[in-house]
């Protein structure tokens, strides 16, 4: 069977379920995640059995570690996918919610109400949580998904999978409303990002590479976010024990993310004092340190940064370093080189903070806290679909609420336009 065909066979089947999804009662899609995460820790040798399969495969391949790092299973990990299919379960149903009501004064009633999108199709890569996050919030939002991991993954997504469906049929809900793609060849994104009628949205995940060929080849609308080059700015009334804290925390908690911080933003006022201490940090921790002109001169032992440094996404333990001249030239640095994702300001001044969140124009805007933090189950919201720096539908970390869109209820007695 070609992709195509086979694609329309799995959208198909996960329209018809997503038709079953929206009228389900959310008690019973709640019940599907809980049984859906005491499946995940039942299973957890065969997941972390088939995990190993993938990272044997992964070794061999040479895939960069930070690549690894994502796709790896820890005991800490698949406990977390059950978790947060909890968490997403103990969240307000946010199907069928009345986002305004009221009457006309001809008696007209007009209300605005939360439905879900329908089918939505995930493309991402490496990370085996994301088929239990994504899947949950899903079905927590009444839509049927399929989900397309990389090859790099197969068989965790496929194991992971089977836990998914064991919860669906001990809640009584159809297989189709949760598919893995159990093919890894191209030719499936791309009949996926143009299955126009069977998918409503696509959710990119990944490299900037993958996310701008899904992008590229749709005709399916798709929610993304191409890079996350995050930035920290020390202010000059930062207090500098923080701001170290909250940089080495950003860079090296787990580098190879997009929230990671790759730009360290340093107020001329307190460079002096703050730079060489938190390089030497940083340094210790094995960062590669590149900076510009002013860096290297309290810092002598870090690389000359580039113009391509500033725009750079390393998801590695590099980091571009500049000195800069006030609040606002970190402002503009921040938006001309930045990915509208998530930066930060470290500062006890409350006016210079307020400018920071008003004139940066990322999805996030961290006052005082590390850009790690930016995240759906940090946020509260069990777990994230996906980070869109988009304008449109959503911004941000996507949970489950942003996987619903409205309808317009109108109530008349025999009303007729006149």
């Amino acid at each position: 069977m070609d992709a195509k065909a086979y694609v329309e066979r799995l959208s198909s089947a996960a329209l018809s379920a997503a038709s079953e999804l929206a009228v389900s009662p959310g008690t019973q899609r709640n019940a599907a995640l809980l049984a859906a995460a005491k499946a995940i820790r039942r299973r957890a040798a065969q997941l972390q059995a088939a995990n190993a399969k993938d990272l044997a495969a992964a070794e061999k391949a040479n895939l960069a570690e930070a690549m690894i790092d994502r796709l790896r299973l820890t005991d800490a990990r698949v406990e977390s996918m059950a978790a947060a299919l909890e968490a997403i379960a103990a969240q307000v149903d946010p199907v069928g919610l009345a986002l305004t009501a009221y009457n006309r004064p001809d008696g007209l009633r007009i209300e605005k109400r939360r439905v879900p999108l329908g089918v939505v199709a995930i493309i991402y890569e490496s990370r085996p949580n994301v088929t239990a996050d994504a899947a949950g919030l899903c079905l927590k939002s009444g839509n049927a998904c399929i989900l397309r991991g990389g090859k790099e993954a197969i068989h965790s997504n496929l194991a992971v999978a089977e836990a998914l469906h064991a919860g669906l049929g001990e809640a009584g809900l159809p297989p189709a409303a949760v598919t893995v793609v159990d093919r890894t060849e191209h030719e499936v994104v791309g009949a996926l990002a143009t299955a126009e009628g069977l998918i409503d949205v696509i959710v990119a995940r990944g490299g900037e590479g993958l996310i701008r060929a899904v992008v590229q080849a749709a005709t399916v609308p798709v929610m993304k976010h191409y890079a996350g080059n995050c930035h920290v700015y020390v202010h000059a009334e930062a207090d500098l024990a923080m701001a170290e804290n909250i940089a080495v925390n950003a860079k090296c908690q787990r580098p190879g993310v997009c929230n990671a911080m790759e730009t360290l933003l340093v107020d001329a006022a307190v460079a002096e004092a703050f730079l060489p201490a938190v390089c030497r940090k940083l340094a210790e921790a094995g960062v590669e340190l590149r900076g510009c002109e002013r860096s290297r001169k309290l810092y002598p032992e870090m690389a000359a940064a580039t113009e391509e440094d500033w725009r750079s996404e390393y998801l590695a333990l590099i980091l571009a370093v500049k000195v800069v001249d006030g609040l606002d030239a970190a402002i503009r640095h921040v938006n001309a080189y930045g990915s509208k994702h998530t930066d930060a300001i470290v500062t006890d001044s409350v006016a210079a903070a307020g400018e920071f969140v008003a004139r940066v124009d990322s999805s996030s805007v961290m006052v005082n806290a590390s850009t790690r933090l930016s995240d759906g189950g940090v946020y509260g919201l069990g777990a994230e679909i996906g980070i869109s720096t988009d304008k449109l539908h959503a911004r941000g970390p996507m949970g489950a609420e942003d996987l619903t869109t409205y309808k317009w209820i109108v109530s008349g007695n025999g009303h007729v336009r006149r």
